[in-house]
């Protein structure tokens, strides 16, 4: 494994940078505060390739890995960015039926996900199971050929936007993946009302005994578990590559302003004060970072097990990292990092979610404590 990135990679990031960089921090806030949907970004994004680079070449794709979508998540998210659907639809959905679809489902879906012309949210969470994945109650079951899915779930994003949900239920044999479509008979979605300032919003969902065609479930019915997993390792990935990637723009905006701001003889930013908190915060971005690119190639050269490992690990790195980095770049704003022109303040919410979603940091560190260290299981 190499610490450099390829050049095709870089070059990924630059022109993502770029890309990004047309859009910018007061874009997505503008858009979040009016209730509106980053839909110019997303189409613009897929019709370049980005939300497709890790989609398979023969289904319209980059044909690259999670590492190279990881890139394109983080670079939108230092431009002020962060799309948390990115997270949910080309890395978990699309990932999953690439690696477990049949030859009908990813023809159907993957060239979809390749251009961005499909969004599909993903759906595991429940109000009673929590983090206990073993409570899971939505269940779906055969009727002749079809199946017949019933159940709750909670915290769904960005459902509202969405052609289809990769739902986790449960079968006699275990856990099934089943793609629903939104227009499905039965299914019906509440929004939850958040502070959060983003313009993706959450929702618990209803599934009322919807009937789905054969197809729906992916691939064979005795893989679910396995396909879980394999949509899980992304998503930490992801979201770990968006937390770093918000956590630079934090620091950019702090470091810039340290730089100008002068209040006796010197910036403040001569004040180590000031200097050595954000020197540290930025040596753990860096960190997490590269454990998440360690993690990604993993990943993508099939090591499922390590790739879990090191998932977790940047996960709760990035958290940290970025609730670090938002925190005193408003404090090195003083009263300006509550002002909405410096665009701090309403970075808040969705720093400390990363401390919480999609595994919450006290899972992280029981996963840890139990599979790295080899202690016992404490729940």
């Amino acid at each position: 494994m190499s610490f450099v990135e390829s050049e095709e990679r870089i070059a990924l990031r630059k022109a993502v940078a770029e890309f990004g960089t047309k859009y910018g921090h007061d874009y997505f806030i503008a858009k979040s505060r009016a209730g509106e949907k980053t839909t110019e970004l997303w189409e613009e994004a897929g019709k370049l390739g980005y939300l497709g680079v890790a989609v398979p070449e023969e289904y319209g794709g980059g044909g690259g890995g999670i590492g190279d979508l990881a890139a394109v998540c983080e670079e939108l998210a230092a431009a002020g960015c962060p799309l948390l659907l990115m997270v949910v639809s080309p890395a978990i959905c699309a990932t999953v039926i690439a690696r477990f679809g049949t030859e009908e489902q990813k023809s159907k879906w993957l060239p979809g996900f390749a251009d961005g012309t499909l969004k599909m949210a993903f759906a595991i969470t429940e109000p009673d199971a929590g983090s206990n994945s073993h409570k899971l109650k939505t269940h779906v079951r055969r009727d002749g050929d079809d199946w017949i899915l019933k159940g709750t779930k909670t915290y769904i994003s960005g459902v509202d936007e969405v052609d289809a949900v990769l739902v986790v239920a449960i079968q006699a044999t275990g856990p099934v993946l089943v793609v629903v479509p939104t227009s499905s008979e039965g299914f019906t979605h509440h929004q939850i009302e958040m502070d959060l300032v983003a313009p993706e919003k959450q929702f618990t969902l209803f599934f009322d005994d919807v009937r789905l065609p054969s197809d729906a479930v992916v691939g064979s019915p005795d893989q679910g578990l396995l396909q879980v997993f394999a949509g899980l390792n992304p998503e930490r990935i992801m979201g770990a590559s968006m937390a770093t990637g918000s956590a630079r723009l934090a620091m950019a905006k702090a470091v810039s302003y340290a730089q100008q701001r002068q209040v006796w003889d010197s910036p403040i930013g001569a004040h180590q004060g000031l200097s050595h908190p954000l020197a540290k915060i930025h040596i753990e971005i860096e960190l997490a970072r590269l454990m998440t690119q360690k993690a990604a190639a993993l990943y993508d050269s099939g090591r499922d097990k390590e790739s879990g490992e090191a998932a977790n690990m940047a996960k709760y790195a990035a958290g940290e990292a970025i609730a670090a980095a938002v925190d005193q770049a408003i404090q090195t704003h003083g009263g300006n990092g509550l002002s909405s022109e410096f665009g701090l303040a309403s970075m808040l919410g969705m720093s400390r979610l990363s401390r919480i979603a999609p595994v919450s940091r006290e899972m992280v560190l029981n996963f840890v404590a139990q599979n790295s260290l080899k202690l016992p299981r404490s729940y």
